[in-house]
């Protein structure tokens, strides 16, 4: 029998990047050939990486016209015509050069933000099947959105005191809806993406969405929508910390600033068990510099040791004098900046005891995998419903409080570490749901768990459409 041959496209940032690839490796686990697939200037960094090798795993990039990659400089618009623009023609070029020397592709997974890949993978006969890279609460929102509750929505976006039921889903709160529903949001290309997204999806008999969860974390949501078959196979992080079976894979591919030394990890050996904060707001994230001072205001407060990722400036650009904190000494005494680490590193260690994070989904998946708690700080996009499914659906963490100017004081993230970390029973109860639901995911993983059954089951089905 020809071993089946899978092209993975991903949209090119980190957050899309990283689980795309933990899937390709788990493809090509169970006996299926992968060419990854995403930008030049993505694929240029990853191959830096010799974590990203695996025998069955190849790359091929295409173009979308920033050599250099995205920017927040860049005009994302013309970013993302040119992605769509450049990338479905040498996407083409990829499928054409493949099949005249005889690896056609079996079929094509791609990940959220691109849905012209299905267009492409339709003029060339190749069934195609959407990887949706946020939890399925998210698609969850995006599919009523646009079958019914839109005007709804829209009209009340801005009343803190709206609240929707959405069948499947837990109440939600205009706060706890993504930032893409807001008239002011200035992505204006999102919702417009998700819609043509779920149109293609309407065109597809039986269509098949993969989401990186698990059927036990989100099991009603998973079996509300009933117009497309949506399977868990998450978690998708490292096998090394996860369920072991490859101890050379300890690292994601697409680290923008892998190379920086890893001394955090000596330092962490030196400290207590479950005491470090780790604080990160991950690829994209930038908080303001009166926000920076009191969220080091904050940690300094507790007494307690942190590791906080600071991110150096975009194209190596040099920080200013008055971009330093104001109490950077005092800080350095206490804790530890960096400006990168190997999160899944840092969650993983023993000595981490809480996370305070903008709850991007990799992010929090990975919190939920390693059974760390967490203060959630939501910036943008999926993250304010992320941080309403851990407070209030799987609860293992705490929500801050932004005042009247959009600032989280020094005094409520102090607050809610207290609460997390201390040894009241919230605390206690925080830290019981972690453990459960870092349980839960690991047998997920594991020869017969939910994930790794359905994810055999996607593969089956497309060797026999081929």
């Amino acid at each position: 029998m020809v071993q089946p041959h899978f092209l993975l496209i991903t949209f090119p940032a980190q957050g899309h990047i990283n689980p795309c690839l933990q899937l390709a490796k788990r493809l090509v686990s169970i006996g299926v050939r992968v060419t990854f697939s995403t930008s030049d200037s993505a694929i240029r960094r990853m191959k830096k990486n010799s974590t990203t090798h695996a025998q069955g795993l190849s790359f091929a990039a295409f173009s979308d016209g920033y050599e250099n990659g995205y920017t927040s400089k860049d005009d994302i618009n013309h970013y993302r015509a040119e992605l769509e623009r450049l990338g479905s023609i040498t996407l083409s070029d990829i499928i054409a050069s493949s099949t005249k020397e005889g690896n056609g592709f079996t079929c094509i997974v791609y990940s959220i933000l691109i849905p012209w890949v299905a267009k492409v993978g339709k003029a060339h006969n190749i069934p195609t099947t959407l990887f949706w890279n946020q939890t399925a609460t998210m698609f969850g929102i995006y599919y009523y959105y646009f079958k019914g509750y839109g005007d709804i929505i829209r009209n009340n976006m801005e009343d803190p005191s709206f609240s929707i039921s959405l069948p499947g889903l837990p109440e939600l709160s205009s706060r706890d809806l993504p930032s893409f529903f807001i008239p002011s949001n200035q992505y204006a290309f999102a919702l417009p993406a998700f819609k043509e997204q779920l149109d293609i999806l309407d065109e597809e008999t039986n269509p098949k969405v993969l989401v990186n969860t698990y059927d036990k974390l989100e099991s009603e949501v998973l079996k509300a929508i009933h117009e497309y078959n949506i399977v868990g196979i998450g978690p998708l992080i490292p096998s090394a910390f996860l369920d072991g079976k490859d101890p050379s894979d300890t690292s994601f591919g697409g680290d923008l600033f892998r190379g920086y030394p890893n001394e955090y990890m000596e330092w962490l050996n030196a400290q207590p068990k479950s005491s470090v904060i780790y604080v990160s707001f991950g690829s994209l994230s930038v908080l303001s510099k009166p926000q920076m001072e009191e969220l080091a205001r904050g940690l300094i407060d507790t007494g307690r040791p942190f590791l906080w990722v600071i991110r150096a400036k975009e194209g190596g650009e040099e920080e200013k004098e008055e971009d330093n904190l104001s109490c950077k000494e005092e800080l350095e005494k206490q804790g530890k900046i960096v400006p990168w680490c190997t999160q899944v590193e840092v969650l993983s260690h023993p000595s981490v005891g809480c996370f305070v994070t903008h709850c991007g989904w990799n992010s929090t998946f990975e919190s939920l995998c390693f059974g760390v708690p967490t203060v959630t700080f939501p910036q943008w996009t999926d993250q304010a419903t992320n941080a309403k499914l851990v407070e209030d659906v799987w609860k293992t963490g705490v929500r801050v409080k932004f005042n009247e100017e959009g600032i989280v004081e020094g005094h409520e993230i102090k607050r809610c570490l207290e609460i997390v970390l201390g040894g009241e029973e919230k605390g206690k109860e925080l830290r019981r749901n972690a453990k459960k639901w870092k349980d839960l995911a690991r047998e997920a993983v594991k020869e017969g768990g939910s994930s790794n059954k359905n994810l055999h089951n996607f593969v089956d089905e497309m060797v026999k459409v081929w």
